[in-house]
Order: structure tokens, then sequence, then C-alpha cells
């Protein structure tokens, strides 16, 4: 009976999820919610909506979240963002790469699931060579260099590098009651900055923004609320349904591409099963499918020619990498680590943002080269 029933929650948290990769797929294609995009508009442009747009989607998506934590209904210390210690060389290593990659890519992993869902044949290729970099950096050759060189350079955390709370440590004797204020604080800070200037009060920005942060919130709900049992029959432990390492998962998008080629290559092999990060993927590129078709803006797309080839190439290898070592992309990191506060996940998703400006500025100086 115990085994029926845990099939059962195991089938309810991965279709949820997958209704939510729905939801997130086709709300970012429908708002052209891209955070590589919203970097290359601030940096070539001075246009700000877009970026905008990605505060809000981090502020709603935190707001929520330390809402379920206040309230009992998460426990953030289950996430791997919250680790007391932190690998900060491969974070910052991992985060730089990512985004310099994602811009020869011509978007992140989210975007590439996105772009592929509409049709987009260069993202096909970005998918299939980002899962192959990640799984040889999860488990291969890679692998094998982030954890001798890069991942036991680490800075250990007294508790945890939750951010409230070294923050409430840093400014008060008693910090237990001003924890929970600074948890919701900061995302507020967020929601003034995203929404603190007229342009972002439009209907892309605002759906686009909270649209995507609820999907966030919504992913780790299944996870907490639905997800979890407290004592597995078999291990007698604590355990998280669905997901690939038992852990609280959110949405992230660099190593489920991996698990998802590995699924793939190995269907027939029972021990190799559906897990939430694999489900996601296949329900973001449905949902960006059924808005594409809606929008009739489905249409095939390819490579202009052996430099664009070259680009994604090259920004798959990157994103694969870099996303490994970073423990996520600009959602991964960016949304879910973020909207955990952990102070890991704003320095990676910093970095990300560095990188990303770099490869911008190379490209510009490249083509004022060619002028």
């Amino acid at each position: 009976m115990e085994e029926i029933n845990l099939s059962s929650i195991q089938s309810i948290v991965l279709w949820a999820t997958f209704a939510v990769g729905l939801a997130f797929g086709a709300i970012s294609h429908r708002t052209h919610f891209c955070t590589m995009g919203a970097i290359a508009d601030v940096v070539n442009f001075g246009d700000w909506n877009r970026m905008r747009m990605w505060l809000l989607a981090i502020a709603v998506a935190t707001l929520g979240l330390q809402g379920l934590s206040i309230t009992g209904h998460a426990n953030l210390n289950d996430t791997i963002f919250l680790n007391s210690q932190w690998s900060w060389l491969s974070g910052i290593v991992g985060g730089l790469l990512f985004g310099a990659g994602m811009v020869l890519a011509s978007g992140c992993g989210s975007k590439t699931l996105i772009r592929l869902g509409a049709g987009n044949l260069k993202a096909l290729m970005v998918f299939v060579i980002m899962g192959i970099t990640a799984y040889m950096t999860l488990k291969g050759v890679f692998g094998v260099f982030r954890a001798n060189y890069l991942d036991p350079v680490r800075f250990e955390f007294s508790s945890s590098p939750y951010l409230p709370e070294l923050l409430a440590n840093l400014f008060s004797q008693e910090p237990a009651g001003l924890i929970p204020i600074l948890a919701i604080a900061l995302p507020v800070i967020l929601l003034i900055m995203a929404l603190g200037s007229k342009s972002a009060w439009n209907k892309e920005v605002i759906v686009g923004g909270a649209g995507v942060g609820l999907t966030i919130v919504a992913a780790w709900w299944v996870v907490f609320q639905v997800a979890y049992i407290p004592e597995h029959p078999d291990t007698l432990e604590a355990a998280y349904l669905g997901t690939y390492a038992n852990r609280a998962e959110g949405f992230s998008f660099v190593a489920p591409y991996a698990y998802t080629l590995e699924w793939l290559m190995f269907f027939s092999d029972v021990t190799r099963v559906l897990t939430v990060g694999v489900v996601a993927c296949f329900g973001v590129i449905l949902g960006a499918t059924a808005n594409a078709l809606m929008e009739k803006s489905f249409r095939w797309e390819t490579f202009q020619g052996v430099e664009d080839t070259a680009n994604h190439t090259v920004g798959a290898v990157m994103m694969g990498v870099g996303g490994v070592l970073a423990l996520g992309c600009t959602v991964g990191q960016g949304l879910s680590g973020v909207s955990t506060l952990s102070l890991a996940s704003f320095v990676a998703l910093g970095s990300i943002v560095v990188g990303a400006m770099g490869a911008l500025k190379y490209q510009m100086w490249r083509v004022e080269r060619m002028v």
C-alpha cells in the first residue's frame, strides 16, 4: 500500500511540475522574458524595461518563497543554495563562463528551451551540446578538474549563507526577531526597484515579471508541499519524491539538460526515472510551442553561417560547464537560488551578469572593427 501511495504522490509531483513548466514557457515566450536580452537591452540601448521585468520576477519569487518559509511551508535549508560550505571559486568562474556563453548562444538555458519550442533548430544544437558538457562537468572529464581544483576552494559559514541571518547578526545582538523582517524587506526593495519607473507599468513587464516569478513560487510549493514526505518507508528518512538528489529542487536548466539526455538515451533502463528537472524542460518547450502556435509566430530557423554555428557551439559548451560550476543558470541561481536569499546565489548571479556584459562589449568591439 505504501508503494502505491508513493508512486501516486510522485506522479502528482511530476505532472504538477510539468504544468508549471508549461506556464513558464508560455509566459516567457509571450512576454519575451529573457535575462540575456534584458542585459543586452541595457548595455546596447540603455533600455531597462526587460531588466525591470527580470527584477520583478526575482522580487515576486523571493517574496513568495520567503512567505512559505516564514509560515512553515518551506524548509530553505533543504535546498543546495544554503550549504554552509560555499565553493566560491566555482561559483564565480562558473557564473562568468555561463554569462559569456549565453551571449554567444543567443540565450540562457530557459531561453534555449523557449526558442526550441518556437522552432529554432540552433537551440536544438545548443540543448544537446549544453547537456553533454553539463554531464561531463557533473561526472566526466571536466568533473575531475572541478572536484580537484575548484570546489575545494571554499568559505565556511558559521551556519549558512542566508542573507537575512547574516545581516541580522551584523546589525543586531538579538537577531532572531530581525531575520523574518529582513526576509520580507529585501524582496520589497527589489520590487520597488522594478516598479519605480512609469515605463515599467505596462502589460508586458507586469505579466512577464509577475507571471514568471509566480511559476518559480509554484515550483517550490510543489516540491515542499507535495513532494516532501517526512519518513520514506524504505529509508525511514525524510525525502523529496521526484527529485534527482532527494533534496528540494526549484526550477533550473543546466543539470536537468544532462538528466534529460540521460533519460532519453537510457529509456529502457528502469533505474532511469523522470525527475522534476526533466519534466520541467519538456513543459517549458511545449508551453513555448503552444504560445508560438497561438500567436502564429512558430517558424523554423537555422544557422546563418560558420561564425554563427561556431558562436552557438562555444556558447553552449561554456554554459554547460559554467552552469554546473555555478550550481545553476539565470533561472537556477538568478530566480530559484536568489529567492532563497542565499549570498552565494547573489554572487553567482552577479558573476553571470558580469560575464554577459563582457561578452556583449566584446561583440560590440568586433562590430566596430569591421565597420
